[in-house]
């Protein structure tokens, strides 16, 4: 939902809340699973673990307000990448046609499609012109941190 809204939009922040604390919360469960059965499922642990770190660091970059700086796109879609993949590695080989594909491709379709997405986002967001900012809304005539002067005496 957050990748669909409109950038800044109020279903844009509610829906990427959500999706964070979502990649939290899987996180932790294929921490568990892992552990359970470390020899099978340690990959679920460093999926888990590369998704989490990168939402982190994509909610970091979206935190710091830098202009230009495209790290929260980055960060939030290495995030989605590593889930699919986990979950393609993971149940790939017990879907319908996904069962005739080799086990490598499993490991490197979600991130052969998301890259370039990716790399769009990414330059879109960097050619996109600044949003203007508290100065360019100041009525005309008037510079920043300059006042109205008082009207002269009659």
């Amino acid at each position: 939902m957050a990748a669909l809204a409109r950038k800044g939009s109020p279903r844009h922040i509610r829906a990427g809340r959500w999706y964070y604390q979502a990649i939290t919360a899987v996180f932790a469960t294929a921490t568990a699973l892992a552990a359970m059965r470390w020899a099978q499922d340690y990959y679920l642990f460093i999926l888990g673990a590369v998704a989490f770190t990168a939402a982190t660091t994509g909610y970091l970059h979206r935190r710091r307000h830098r202009p230009g700086d495209t790290g929260h796109i980055a960060g939030m879609g290495i995030a989605y990448t590593a889930m699919l993949t986990a979950f393609y590695v993971d149940n790939g080989p017990h879907l319908p046609l996904w069962d005739r594909l080799p086990t490598l491709a499993f490991w490197l379709l979600p991130a052969a499609i998301a890259a370039p997405i990716i790399t769009r986002a990414i330059i879109r967001a960097r050619n996109k012109p600044p949003r203007p900012g508290p100065a360019a809304r100041l009525p005309q005539g008037r510079a920043a941190g300059e006042h109205a002067s008082p009207p002269s005496g009659q």
